[in-house]
């Protein structure tokens, strides 16, 4: 598949590297020079520019493209990257910080397939949007992380709390959640746990056992 990522940030450069490491083309789109300068030097193809501008994005053949990503951590040139993939019919990808408000993140959810909050999600969220938003492609995103499914039952003391306020360690974070008998997907940072639902946690191998004392019931 063949992607564009706007933006050579932390969470550009390790998801641009995870897609390339996987088979992928991944077209860079960097408006810093330092940064543009450090893509070219790791081996991508990189345009210089501000992503958020239809003629900067017109240098690659978008027609060819299959996702592009807004990555920057500029929400304004990401939804612009965004919409003008999409009126080329990419997939989109747009990235937004974790403390926007419920209505702020539906306000832009319609015009855009796929929605991440990079300070939960990461590359791994990123990645997986880009390729379509099947969340078991990041059980192997690296030797020393893992996709752990945990079912929260009555008494835990996740049960009642807002997905953006679950305290796991520092190692680990909340990648996807479902209710009872429903699939699991990626959450608003407001959705309430309830007893029964299910979350899929991120989290160090060595991790693994903490996070599960941390979710069971008192």
């Amino acid at each position: 598949m063949k992607f564009v990522i706007v933006g050579y940030g932390r969470v550009g450069t390790r998801t641009a590297r995870i897609l390339r490491e996987e088979g992928h083309e991944v077209i860079l789109v960097e408006n810093d020079a330092e940064k543009a300068k450090r893509a070219r030097s790791d081996g991508f193809e990189t345009i210089e520019g501000d992503g958020g501008e239809e003629e900067v994005l017109s240098e690659v053949d978008l027609d060819t493209v299959d996702a592009v990503g807004g990555l920057t951590g500029d929400l304004n040139v990401n939804f612009a990257a965004c919409m003008v993939g999409k009126h080329h019919g990419c997939r989109t990808v747009l990235r937004i910080d974790e403390d926007y408000r419920e209505e702020i993140y539906e306000k832009y959810a319609d015009d855009v397939d796929e929605i991440i909050y990079p300070e939960r999600l990461g590359a791994a969220g990123a990645k997986t949007a880009l390729l379509g938003g099947d969340f078991n492609v990041v059980s192997d995103l690296t030797e020393q992380l893992q996709l752990t499914v945990f079912t929260i039952r009555e008494g835990s003391p996740l049960v009642g709390q807002r997905i953006s306020g679950v305290d796991l360690p520092t190692t680990a974070r909340v990648y996807a959640h479902g209710r009872a008998d429903e699939s699991l997907t990626i959450p608003l940072p407001g959705t309430r746990i309830e007893a029964d639902d299910r979350i899929a946690v991120i989290v160090e191998t060595d991790a693994v056992e903490t996070v599960r004392q941390s979710v069971l019931p008192a």
